[in-house]
């Protein structure tokens, strides 16, 4: 006879947040799911509980990952759940690789490193947890669940980050690790998405506005016409990136974006940080530049008439020198939009430091209710 849902044994799965930002939206997402996923590749004769919670520790520890594992054993303790799993936007390493998962079945708990995991961090998330909730209660000896018929290394096949296992897989302590060369890329690439760019080119409006108000003024004026003209399309390139490198610096200069080492961040972690801003900044400035080359274009065409920049030039123009037009003006605005960021809220800015963690509005623990 089939056993009611009140009947069967239940197990509580923990999942923790840390810190409350990118870690938390997946969580979410993954939570609403993960009681069906356990049900369907654990165990569906139990009665799953997924739990959500934000972690009260920073994602920046000397201690690394031991010392995150050991406070999400305390609060796995604390809270009554049978195991835990931890994620988190903190760039791990072991044995000087990206550290993708660690376990440990002596204290139940689990650390998945999300920017490990690449660009499709939920999809990579919702395939690894079932199985490591399987392999922390088969290792711990639950007898609530079958033992797990598949060993360690199956999770490289599950999980495309992973590359190999380390670690003491009898005591149940295992390390998934990426590989030396296309894991670190897939670290970077995981850390700009975990940086979430996009809220850094939306941030940055009112450097938009003082760019395009700059490119605007530059349009009226034939000396720009003239330098465009002269200048090839090399030395546009140039004056291109000088100018968005400019602006990624600045940025960092004026809104004091650059992590320094201290006792809480060690010198390689901070130069990860400081690694996953430049990017993040590069790629928002880059996408800023593009939205300002297109409107520069179309205003260039509606207010140069034709004529009137074939007199000054003194030779027949083409849809291509409109183009070069605000090339060079798009360049230089960059410069004046620099002077705009810094009239840009200081939140909003900072947002784009990836060792900076603003908790999202309304985003609440689960279990205490803390905020």
């Amino acid at each position: 006879m089939t056993q009611s849902a009140h009947d069967r044994p239940e197990i509580v799965v923990g999942l923790v947040a840390t810190p409350p930002d990118h870690p938390a939206r997946v969580a979410e997402r993954l939570t609403t799911e993960l009681t069906s996923g356990l049900a369907e590749r654990v165990n569906a004769d139990v009665r799953w509980t997924v739990r959500e919670g934000w972690g009260a520790v920073a994602p920046r520890r000397d201690g690394g990952v031991e010392a995150l594992l050991d406070d999400l054993a305390s609060r796995r303790v604390d809270d009554q759940w049978d195991v835990a799993i931890c994620l988190t936007d903190l760039p791990l390493h072991a044995e000087r690789v990206p550290l993708v998962v660690q376990t440990s079945a002596r204290r139940r708990v689990a650390v998945v490193s999300l920017p490990a995991l690449g660009l499709h961090q939920l999809r990579a998330a919702r395939a690894a947890v079932p199985d490591l909730v399987s392999r922390l209660l088969t290792d711990a000896s639950d007898q609530r669940v079958p033992p797990a018929d598949w060993a360690p290394a199956r999770m490289t096949s599950r999980v495309p980050a992973i590359h190999r296992v380390v670690g003491e897989t009898d005591l149940g302590e295992r390390r998934y690790v990426a590989s030396r060369f296309v894991g670190r890329l897939r670290l970077l690439i995981g850390m700009v998405r975990a940086n979430r760019p996009g809220r850094a080119l939306l941030g940055l409006s009112k450097l938009l506005v003082g760019a395009f108000g700059t490119a605007a003024f530059a349009l009226t004026t034939d000396t720009i016409w003239q330098m465009g003209d002269a200048l090839g399309g090399l030395r546009l390139a140039v004056i291109m990136l000088l100018g968005l490198t400019a602006l990624v610096a600045w940025l960092i200069v004026a809104h004091d974006l650059w992590e320094k080492p201290s006792r809480e961040t060690p010198s390689e972690l901070a130069r990860l940080f400081n690694l996953g801003t430049i990017l993040t900044l590069t790629l928002a400035t880059v996408l800023s530049y593009v939205v300002l080359f297109v409107g520069t274009v179309l205003v260039g065409a509606l207010l140069v008439d034709t004529t009137v920049l074939e007199q000054t030039l003194q030779r027949p123009v083409h849809f291509t020198d409109y183009l070069t037009l605000a090339w060079i003006t798009s360049s230089l605005a960059t410069v004046g939009g620099a002077i705009g960021s810094g009239l840009e809220n200081e939140e909003t800015v900072r947002a784009a430091a990836y060792g900076y963690h603003p908790q999202p509005d309304g985003w609440r623990d689960e279990e205490s209710g803390r905020v």
